[in-house]
């Protein structure tokens, strides 16, 4: 069979380059699988050059093993699928000899990421991997690489609105109006072309070719239709209107995409294939996206917006509770990631989303359970050193320490830690109308990024958290073996 071809081929280069764990990542061109080697003295380059199939090797900045147009996409999927990795994300690193002369000389902030890496790992190796689960990692997998383009042009967006408010004040003169439009231009250059980098991560996250996946998402921006001969919605008759759909379409139709181009590379003559896979998939996804994709992930995308926004606005506090103290455990799972084309679509539509700000409050209680652990722990010098190496980072949206090195390891605390974000929760749920113009901050360094002077509400309700969360904890929430003395080695003193 042509498949068992492709499957020869992949452990025949990784038999002759010294195996996975002698390569760093992969990628290929049209014609050439490139591989990062870690120690290129191991690579047996006459041998690759004897394997059926391959025509030729070079080695240059990567080791770059010709196959030929067609089939290097299917030698490369062999070989992406036998490791488990993705196009060009990292090999797992060869496993090095641990240093215990290295463990004596930690910094508190040293020693509280290496617990939570610890808590974390155990935790994640017994959950079930669900179809839901790696659903989430793949949403994770692609929005995760803009969120620091999420963080920067967000700011930017907040500094061009912050000199355009004190222009209209005529605290600044108009002198500003060129650089606050530089401004905007920077930070539009993100959201008005989200979609697009969308469609390429997508397409990297699902196997497909990254350009066909922006190519998908552009689609969605009906470039080049004329107002007046627009094209109908398929269902309703009603003009498509550019981006309607928005990303959750765009992550769909690539989805779908990426199965026709992987079909198609199957069935399709090594020597045509290049040439007329592009064609057909980018043909085929182009109609399928406008005609069927478009028209129903808008009204699912209208509806899943309208309906949080009513949700928020009828339940007020009770809402706002709910969703802070139940987001720490929905981080656990991992499922939160599902939140993140949430957040990014309500941006989109609204200009913010008001999820983020409720779901912050999450980390400002488990701040407030972290300084009541400190008090009533003081004796437990292991564990302060923990708190004292995990609350700054805290305080500033990053939870992952305090949860998986701190509060969730003794229990209670974790719980308590939920209930003072459900509290800081019910204070934003109530305040109403608080939202954030980016994803990727939390804590203390949101607060630039809420929208349109909303800011004490913010700072409120995470007082609120923090003043929730060590409450509880404080009576509550403290085991008494926490308190028992103990120095910084673990050991009773």
């Amino acid at each position: 069979m042509a498949e068992d071809k492709y499957v020869r081929m992949a452990h025949a280069i990784y038999d002759h380059v010294g195996g996975p764990q002698n390569i760093v990542k992969l990628i290929h061109c049209t014609t050439r699988v490139r591989l990062t080697i870690r120690d290129e003295s191991i690579v047996a380059i006459d041998d690759l050059k004897a394997i059926d199939g391959v025509l030729g090797v070079v080695q240059e900045d990567t080791l770059q093993i010709v196959v030929g147009p067609g089939a290097v996409d299917k030698v490369a999927a062999e070989m992406l699928k036998a490791v488990g990795v993705g196009l060009g994300e990292p090999f797992p690193a060869p496993k090095a000899v641990a240093r215990s002369s290295q463990s004596t000389h930690l910094t508190n902030k040293e020693k509280v990421e290496a617990k939570a890496k610890q808590v974390h790992t155990a935790r994640r190796a017994k959950i079930k991997q669900s179809s839901m689960r790696k659903f989430a990692s793949a949403i994770s997998s692609i929005f995760v690489p803009l969120i620091p383009v999420f963080i920067g042009a967000g700011l930017i967006s907040g500094i061009a609105a912050i000199l355009s408010n004190l222009m209209v004040a005529g605290n600044i003169s108009h002198n500003w109006t060129d650089f606050i439009n530089i401004l905007r231009v920077i930070s539009n250059g993100l959201f008005s072309y989200l979609v697009i980098y969308v469609g390429i991560n997508s397409a990297t996250v699902f196997g497909a070719t990254a350009g066909l996946g922006g190519v998908i998402g552009a689609v969605t921006l009906l470039t080049g239709i004329a107002p007046g001969t627009p094209i109908q919605n398929s269902f309703n008759g009603q003009a498509l209107s550019a981006g309607q759909g928005g990303i959750i379409g765009v992550i769909f139709a690539v989805w779908v995409l990426s199965i026709v181009e992987k079909w198609l590379h199957q069935v399709m003559p090594d020597a045509i294939d290049s040439i007329l896979t592009p064609l057909i998939t980018l043909f085929v996804m182009g109609v399928f996206t406008i005609y069927l994709v478009m028209p129903i992930a808008g009204s699912i995308s209208t509806g899943l917006i309208s309906g949080i926004e009513w949700l928020l606005a009828i339940g007020g506090g009770f809402s706002g509770f709910i969703l802070g103290a139940f987001f720490l455990p929905l981080v656990m799972t991992g499922l939160h990631q599902l939140l993140l084309p949430i957040h990014v679509e309500m941006i989109n539509k609204l200009g913010f989303t008001p999820l983020l700000p409720i779901f912050a409050m999450a980390g400002a209680g488990q701040v407030g359970a972290a300084f009541a652990l400190w008090l009533r722990c003081r004796n437990n010098k292991e564990l302060t050193s923990l708190i004292k190496g995990a609350l700054p980072v805290g305080m500033l949206g990053i939870g992952e320490p305090l949860m998986y090195g701190v509060t969730l390891p003794l229990g209670r605390p974790f719980i308590t830690a939920c209930l003072g974000g459900g509290i800081g929760g019910a204070v934003i749920g109530g305040f109403g109308h608080i939202g954030a113009m980016t994803i990727g901050l939390s804590g203390a360094a949101l607060i630039p990024l809420i929208t349109d002077g909303h800011w004490l509400g913010y700072v409120i309700g995470l007082l609120a958290a923090y003043a929730g969360g060590f409450i509880v904890t404080y009576f509550f929430g403290v085991p008494k073996d926490a308190m028992v003395a103990k120095d910084k080695a673990g050991n009773l003193s």
